[in-house]
């Protein structure tokens, strides 16, 4: 059976076809679920069919995962940053198919899918490094002829439970980590983007059968919820690493803890960029262009308070609306498109329901509001005039709706900045020494993300990502991230002949 259409072709060169099992379980591509069909979020036709895993697909691929783990742990790290640079390499030679293929199934325009997919290989130069740095220390004893030192061991096995609006690079900051950590890993991607995760694993897949290792080291599954609650059920897995939304993350939360395993959330943002009286204005109003209609507001970090100076207020809301206009919204696909659609039909009606909810808050369309009639998920960038007391601000709605708010002093506008439960990525554009230090300091952003003259979104691998309160407090990628990945043991060596006890403590 072929692809509906002929556009769809070039997946055949990431070995996806018309139809597709979902699960690459103890080395072997099989599925005994449902059979779904992925659909072009830009005309909601059908891409392809997948068949999703089962509970005993998953069981089979989890015990095939342990045995796989008593080998990969043991290996030297170094080796198993080639393994990951290797995996990096075959995603270059497939960075614009891989690319195309995420911009078609999410949504998002073409620079975007492969600037995701370019993030993973990114991450595995990074996670290379690292493999020759996962560094102890030593610590100095208090009692004679005594050493103390810190090792760092593999955890086992991590779970990583992706959205839908990264399918893959949220992958990447995992899997690169764990598998350099000494983690088998199990990845249960997003229900609506299966053919990322299949096109994804099949790379990896590969450069693990080249090197005649077990494919089980990766474990793959396209599914449903039974999946993701089996993998925050299951006490084989150390680390469970959640995408998604705050509210279920919160039960996903509250699963690995009964069980006293670890968690590693990345949910909710609700970010602020503040613009100050003596802000470079034509940066700040392209800085807010790309962080609230990026992805179509469909990105974690995606900027929906804007909070503008009262003395520049008019100048640089001028300026935006002018820039909304030129927007221009289409096939993600073709050239020069900036918004493509919404990810599911879904978001479009909560798009058109969280619009009149805002009206019924007091809130004022300056621009956009409305849904675009066609037979895809397609929405204008929408800019709201509202008050910052009102409570659908302190919501999240993925979809590019920004919220415009004055303020009068940057004590001010940082009390706006921290007035909602979450706390992801933050921004504020200054010349002055004084905000930027009080902004990054202690009585500032209670972000995780806290940029200067610089959006939301867009961060970089090399630091640490997340967020704090109602965005999860987890941390993934770069800086010390890795250290979530294994277990910290505290070693003492006595090597002389006598038993002195810490503190002084004489006994017997």
């Amino acid at each position: 059976m072929g692809f509906v259409k002929k556009e769809y072709e070039f997946l055949k060169n990431i070995e996806i076809d018309s139809h597709n099992l979902g699960c690459y379980v103890g080395g072997k591509w099989k599925a005994n679920g449902p059979t779904i069909s992925t659909v072009n979020p830009a005309t909601n036709q059908p891409i392809a069919e997948v068949v999703e895993g089962s509970l005993e697909d998953y069981e089979e691929g989890m015990k095939a995962c342990v045995e796989a783990s008593k080998m990969w742990k043991q290996l030297p790290a170094p080796k198993r940053g080639d393994i990951v640079r290797q995996i990096g390499d075959a995603l270059r030679a497939n960075l614009d198919h891989l690319g195309r293929l995420v911009s078609l199934e999410m949504g998002k325009i073409l620079a975007e899918g492969i600037g995701e997919v370019q993030e993973i290989i990114d991450m595995c130069d990074f996670a290379v490094g690292l493999s020759r740095q996962l560094n102890g220390s030593i610590i100095p004893s208090e009692r004679p002829n005594h050493a103390m030192l810190e090792v760092w061991n593999p955890l086992g096995i991590v779970g990583v439970i992706t959205a839908f609006n990264f399918p893959s690079a949220v992958l990447g900051w995992n899997a690169c980590i764990a598998l350099v950590c000494g983690s088998c890993v199990v990845w249960k991607g997003a229900p609506t983007t299966p053919l990322v995760t299949i096109g994804l694993t099949k790379v990896i897949a590969g450069v693990l059968e080249k090197n005649n290792l077990p494919g089980s080291i990766f474990t793959s599954l396209c599914g449903g919820a039974d999946i993701g609650q089996a993998i925050a059920e299951d006490t084989r897995i150390q680390l469970v690493s959640f995408t998604g939304s705050s509210k279920v993350g919160q039960i996903v939360q509250q699963t690995v803890n009964k069980r006293f395993g670890k968690c590693l959330l990345e949910l909710s943002g609700n970010n602020a960029i503040i613009v100050m009286d003596d802000a470079d204005i034509k940066l700040a109003a392209r800085a807010v262009l790309f962080a609230a209609v990026g992805t179509a507001g469909q990105r974690c970090t995606t900027c929906r308070r804007l909070l503008l100076h009262e003395s520049i207020y008019d100048n640089v809301l001028k300026q935006l609306l002018e820039a909304y206009k030129q927007v221009k919204i289409g096939d993600p696909l073709e050239k020069g498109i900036l918004l493509g659609p919404l990810h599911t039909k879904t978001s479009k009606e909560n798009f058109a329901k969280g619009i009149e909810v805002i009206k019924s808050q007091g809130g004022k369309i300056l621009t956009g509001g409305s849904v675009i009639e066609s037979e895809g998920n397609f929405v204008e960038p929408t800019i709201v005039e509202i008050s910052p007391d009102a409570d659908v601000v302190k919501e999240e709605l993925f979809a590019p709706v920004l919220y415009v708010m004055k303020f009068k002093t940057l004590e001010e506008a940082i009390e706006i900045n921290n007035s909602v439960p979450q706390g992801l990525s933050s921004s504020i554009f200054t010349q002055k020494p004084e905000a930027i230090f009080k902004w990054i300091g202690p009585a500032g952003s209670d972000c995780g993300i806290v940029n200067v003259n610089i959006p939301t979104n867009g961060a970089e691998i090399g630091g640490a990502f997340g967020g704090e309160k109602a965005t999860g407090g987890g941390r993934e990628a770069g800086s010390d991230s890795w250290k979530q990945y294994m277990r910290r043991a505290t070693c003492t060596i006595n090597y002389g002949n006598e038993l002195p006890l810490a503190q002084g403590i004489n006994f017997g």
